[in-house]
């Protein structure tokens, strides 16, 4: 019978005419199973994309639309030896908590044993330099055989599986050699035993097992915490939401079923499911993952409101400009989903040495043996030394060196308010040292302030705000916020390009360019601020003009201090006028400055830096930056910017604040020294133990405990990148 698979739940649109899907694969654990697995997928015809996610165990694939079935994809991984099925974060999680949970009774398994055997084998160690007697020798090791063997059994089911699978599939992985060690030892006991001989390695057997059961959970329990990350956003995301379907009447619905420009209903203590514009009611709401923010916000008329935000009071009704998918919180989602899957330089280099592992220290180990059977050894000396070769020279603490100080710096940058973009953005951020900011929406902050506004009258202000509310020029947005407007005056008219005008009591009122409103005479006002643009408020015959610009954001100045601290240089290169720009740089003092440039001459600008050698860090949100952020060695821009900004840029940082971008580096910065440690730590014990091995100075017992201390040293190196940031005074 012939059974179809049908995967289209899954699969989704990449645009451009890609395809997506997720898969979840058993049995990843180390780097040379992700390069395996991604080289096996990128070999199909007309797969543009295989990445596999270690911390999650997922796979994203990306193929052209119509031209292959998502079960041809399970179909190969089954090929190279693993078991694989759609991504869901539910089943997923389980299966994860389930994997734990075994692994843990595993390990009590294996630390049980290893405790009665090593009490067993301490007497026989003792007593081969005493006065034991042989049958009490072999007496303890038929006891210790008795534990060692079923427990090995059951214990090493997370290795022997793994080995059967790529055995099964014609390869190998890091499990192989383990599993060959570990029954090697076990064996080789097991006939000592039987001869009466004075060793016997059961010992060293189960210890390895509980050794390396230990590095799996604490890798494992590691990755889950920095999953969570990704959890607690996914955890913001509401699945329904109560649309209005009539003038009266809501429907609760799946957020998929909701489109731009329908209206939701957003009640006390509900996440909003989508983002959009509040266009009735008043509440305050919890944004803090966009902004930074912990205080709560005031939510009324015009306040946009973004999906994960949560209603704290009232009951608003938000007009939908994003759902699904297309919200902010997916975007971030996904950017933290990049960072998790991202590849860096040196992640590939420990991927091309994980791969030679397995066919070089199968060949060593052989050679090993033969080297000392023509020596003069016995063949029970030659193995026992091959069977430590194996063990020592096991790979996990290569396989963790670059992983884990990703996976946590990614996890540590993401809580200072940063996202990650791009695989190898941490080491070319660690090795910036010169800065370039674009002014506007970068240094200052996206939203618009009235400058002047204490300079006016109370109630001609209020009546500005009111009529602000009838235009849609975001000039005149920021009136109406700096005014605390409520209700529009009723028969407003906007003219396009000048401003918007309505009549009050008998008197014209008027919002707009100073020429509408007849204020050209005050427009030289010398009080006025140069950098900021201008617009007019006419009632009758009174005019009034309003300075309205762009504020810095609240921490540039200590931001750029803390820059200069780390000997780092920095420049403004803004498109805007000279004024603004010459204004912003002074109070930042910034003596390096351009205003009034282009595109062409930021890049331009970038290009004269390398020359000089410079590993240039390009900040920056407007779409005419995309093409420099492109351009420079490394780039940020903050999560307001443009959608092809973000997409450029190698980092995104979140809120209001541009501390981020100092947190970055820093954490960039001892990241990349501990990876660089890690390696020398991995690359270093690998070049010291195998040639002890070989020599066979090296018990399997030893070989054991060298191994797992290396990859435990290893682990507990990466954590220090928890803590990389330096406060920024």
């Amino acid at each position: 019978m012939h059974v179809t698979r049908d995967f289209s739940h899954y699969i989704r649109s990449a645009g451009e005419g890609i395809q997506h899907i997720d898969l979840a694969v058993e049995g990843v654990h180390c780097a040379g199973c992700m390069a395996k697995i991604e080289r096996g997928l990128s070999a199909i015809p007309d797969v543009t994309l295989a990445r596999v996610n270690l911390t999650d165990r997922r796979v994203a694939l990306e193929w052209k639309a119509g031209t292959l079935d998502p079960g041809r994809f399970i179909d190969r991984l089954q090929e190279l030896g693993y078991k694989a099925y759609p991504f869901e974060t539910e089943s997923a999680e389980e299966a994860e908590v389930a994997e734990s949970r075994f692994l843990l009774r595993c390990l009590g398994v294996a630390a049980f044993a290893t405790m009665n055997v090593m009490m067993l084998s301490i007497p026989v160690w003792s007593g081969n330099v005493s006065d034991m007697l042989p049958e009490q020798r072999d007496f303890f090791h038929w006891l210790s055989a008795l534990i060692a063997l079923p427990a090995a059994a059951y214990a090493g089911q997370p290795f022997f599986r793994s080995a059967w699978r790529a055995l099964s599939a014609k390869t190998t992985n890091m499990d192989v050699p383990i599993s060959l060690g570990v029954i090697l030892a076990l064996g080789m006991s097991v006939v000592e035993t039987i001869n009466h001989a004075e060793h016997a390695y059961f010992d060293a057997a189960i210890m390895l097992l509980t050794f390396l059961l230990v590095g799996r959970f604490l890798d494992q329990n590691m990755r889950r915490r920095t999953r969570a990350v990704a959890g607690n956003l996914a955890a913001l995301k509401a699945e329904t939401a109560a649309k209005f379907v009539g003038p009266g009447e809501i429907s609760q619905v799946p957020v998929a079923a909701i489109h731009a420009g329908d209206i939701v209903l957003l009640r006390p203590g509900e996440r909003c499911a989508v983002d959009g514009t509040v266009i009735e009611g008043r509440s305050e709401i919890d944004q803090s993952l966009i902004t930074g923010e912990t205080l709560y916000v005031t939510a009324e008329q015009g306040t946009p409101v973004y999906a994960g935000s949560m209603n704290i009071s009232g009951t608003l009704r938000v007009r939908v400009s994003a759902a699904s998918e297309a919200t902010l919180l997916a975007e971030i989602t996904r950017l933290l989903d990049n960072a998790l899957q991202a590849r860096s330089r040196y992640m590939q280099l420990a991927d091309r040495a994980s791969r030679l592992y397995a066919p070089v220290v199968h060949a060593t180990a052989l050679l090993t043996i033969l080297g000392w059977v023509i020596a003069g050894a016995s063949w029970h000396d030659a193995i026992v030394t091959g069977v430590a070769v194996l063990i020592i020279t096991c790979p996990c603490a290569l396989g963790l060196a670059i992983p884990t100080v990703q996976t946590i710096a990614s996890g540590a940058m993401f809580k200072s308010g940063v996202l990650l973009n791009s695989g190898d953005a941490i080491e070319r951020l660690a090795e910036a040292d010169h800065v370039i900011f674009d002014k506007t929406g970068t240094l200052t902050l996206p939203d618009l302030e009235v400058m002047n506004a204490a300079d006016i009258p109370a109630d001609i202000f209020g009546l500005a705000g009111r009529l602000a509310l009838s235009s849609h020029h975001p000039v005149a947005a920021a009136v109406a916020q700096a005014a605390d407007a409520k209700s529009p005056i009723v028969g407003a008219v906007e003219e396009p390009g000048q401003g918007v005008r309505a009549t009050m009591d008998g008197v014209e009122l008027r919002l707009g360019r100073p020429s509408f409103c007849g204020a050209e005479a005050l427009v030289g006002d010398a009080t006025l601020d140069p950098e900021a643009s201008i617009v007019a408020f006419s009632k009758g015959s009174d005019r009034f003009v309003l300075s309205v610009r762009q504020g810095l954001r609240p921490d540039a100045q200590a931001v750029v201090a803390a820059l200069k601290a780390r000997n780092i240089g920095i420049e403004i290169l803004s498109g805007d006028r000279e004024p603004a720009v010459k204004a912003a740089a002074q109070a930042l003092a910034i003596p390096e400055w351009r205003a009034g440039v282009t595109p062409a001459d930021k890049i331009a600008r970038i290009e004269e830096l390398k020359q000089r050698g410079a590993k240039v860090l390009m900040v920056g949100d407007g779409m005419n930056d995309a093409p420099s952020l492109a351009a420079a060695h490394v780039s940020m821009s903050p999560i307001s910017a443009a959608h092809l900004s973000q997409a450029t840029a190698d980092l995104v940082f979140l809120g209001r604040p541009l501390a981020p971008v100092v947190a970055a580096i820093d954490a960039s910065r001892k990241a990349l020294h501990l990876m660089r440690q890690n390696l020398w730590l991995a690359i270093g014990y690998n070049v010291l133990a195998v040639p002890i091995a070989i020599s066979g100075v090296v018990t399997p017992l030893i070989a054991a405990a060298a191994m797992s201390g290396s990859s435990i040293l290893v682990m507990l190196n990466s954590l220090r990148a928890r803590s990389a940031s330096r406060e920024i005074v």
